[in-house]
């Protein structure tokens, strides 16, 4: 197909969609949608398994190494909010393109990064530029695809995306630096972002639903210093402790920070997040439902690559390839729960199932021991894990964008990213602190210089993490049973009002 006829298209598609018609190239705009995604969701691990690496190469401490992962989900954070208005305000075609560029050329400084400073500083403006970059494309999604069940299906991918990137990350990591260098855990993106770049060049058309608004800057300054100082308190739990002043210090700082920032947008005359799009009762639902996946998914990742590396001796790609079949279920009950049961049987029967499946599947997770093996005492339970994550994340999310005006569809996305993004900031803090606790525990009284005691410690450690991130999805399973409504969504029927890109 020639260049002009795809140009043709995509503007025929921009026309179409402008009159609350299908784009004729929608699935096209979603495999560039979820390239760009995928993008994102890669490196909040991807470089994880690559840290020890760095660390080698750059020399910095182990006290810095936190800063690494720290500085992208601090800018990612607090800018998430900014960036999806912006994309509201000058268009989400911009957003996304100016996004996947700048996302791309931090990775490059970060992967060329000759000391420690310049790897923190390219990872802060790989957040920021993600930050631009998530709520385009989630709101490009919602607003590209205007008959409810293609939307449907299309957020059962985006929706997998978005759970199992995090494992993908673990995967694609491992391969790259076994195979080449920790260096390519970061310049792969840019292979990525040229993929992206160009699809979102010729498929995206350019509309700006919000071009008559303004940008609240008194609400950009507090929610970004509000969700900063949540973010920067929760990360400072796991290097400090709960009594020192830099973490009860900036967590009571975020929050009162966002209490400004509500009270502010009541009264702003073009508010950052209007709350009409947090008063309707599923959306809201959601927003926790996120929020509280994020937290608890953390157990999974972190603590389950711990114990396959440190106590079954994996490496990097086979610790990667351990997490497939977890992704593969999320995939599958994301496609059965977002176009076959939620427009059936709605979200207040739907997602508290997700939540209590994933609650038995991390239950089931706990039972592993130093003489367990992979097939039996692993396998098994991921797999139950990835099928309840899988009916909660997508539909969530679709519930969470569905059904907003379309100049708060980028705010409304961002919302979602920031929620995420909070959610495994807090669950990063408490599952290490409760973690480590139990390991402190388990010593005491003990020969703490016995290897067999120390590994039975860390054991300890994992499945105290496991049992508090089933707790967490327990939670979730009582709080959307009594959040949602009863009965199918109205955007989730074939009435679904439409939507302009």
């Amino acid at each position: 197909m020639s260049q002009k006829t795809l140009s043709e298209d995509s503007r025929a598609g921009a026309t179409a969609t402008e009159h609350g018609e299908a784009s004729p190239r929608r699935w096209w705009i979603l495999a560039v949608i979820a390239i760009a995604q995928l993008m994102v969701v890669l490196d909040a691990t991807i470089v994880n398994i690559a840290l020890p690496s760095a660390q080698t190469d750059l020399g910095f401490s182990d006290g810095n190494r936190q800063w690494i992962v720290t500085a992208y989900a601090l800018a990612f954070a607090s800018l998430l909010l900014l960036g999806g208005r912006i994309a509201d305000l000058f268009g989400r075609k911009p957003a996304f393109l100016v996004g996947v560029v700048g996302f791309a050329a931090a990775s490059a400084l970060g992967g060329a990064a000759g000391g420690f400073t310049m790897l923190v500083a390219a990872r802060a403006l790989q957040g920021a530029l993600g930050a631009l970059l998530a709520p385009a494309a989630l709101s490009l999604l919602n607003t590209t695809f205007t008959d409810a069940r293609e939307r449907a299906r299309a957020f059962s991918v985006y929706g997998a995306i978005a759970g199992a990137g995090g494992a993908v990350g673990l995967l694609l990591g491992g391969v790259l630096t076994d195979a080449l260098d920790w260096r390519w855990t970061l310049y792969v993106n840019v292979a990525i972002a040229v993929v992206a770049f160009a699809g979102g060049w010729i498929l995206l058309g350019s509309h700006r639903d919000a071009a008559g608004a303004k940008l609240d800057v008194p609400g950009t300054v507090l929610v970004a210093a509000g969700l900063f100082s949540l973010v920067y308190g929760f990360s400072n739990a796991e290097t400090h402790d709960w009594g020192s002043p830099l973490t009860w210090g900036f967590l009571i700082a975020g929050g009162v920070l966002l209490a400004g920032f509500a009270w502010w947008q009541t009264r702003a005359a073009h508010p950052l997040l209007p709350l009409r799009i947090l008063l309707d009762r599923d959306r809201a639902a959601s927003f926790v439902a996120v929020l509280i996946t994020g937290a608890g998914m953390f157990g999974v990742f972190l603590f389950l690559t711990y114990y396959l590396q440190l106590n079954l001796g994996f490496s990097p790609t086979k610790t990667g390839v351990a997490f497939l079949p977890m992704v593969g279920a999320l995939m599958v009950a994301a496609q059965v729960g977002t176009t076959m049961l939620l427009p059936r049987v709605g979200p207040k029967a739907l997602i508290p199932l997700g939540f209590a499946i994933a609650t038995a599947g991390m239950a089931w997770l706990t039972g592993i021991g130093l003489g367990s093996h992979y097939g039996s005492a692993v396998l098994p339970p991921l797999i139950v894990i990835g099928l309840g994550l899988g009916l909660v994340m997508p539909p969530a999310m679709q519930l969470a964008t569905g059904g907003v005006a379309a100049e708060d569809a980028g705010v409304a996305s961002a919302t979602v990213n920031a929620m995420q993004q909070v959610g495994g900031s807090i669950g990063t803090a408490l599952l290490n602190t409760l973690a480590a606790s139990a390991a402190t525990d388990y010593l005491a009284g003990r020969d703490a210089r016995s290897g067999p005691v120390r590994a039975q410690a860390t054991i300890e450690s994992y499945t105290t993490a496991f049992w508090w991130s089933a707790v967490f999805f327990g939670a979730g399973t009582v709080i959307a049973f009594l959040l949602y409504r009863r009965g199918v969504p109205a955007q989730d029927s074939d009435a679904a009002p439409v939507v302009h890109m």
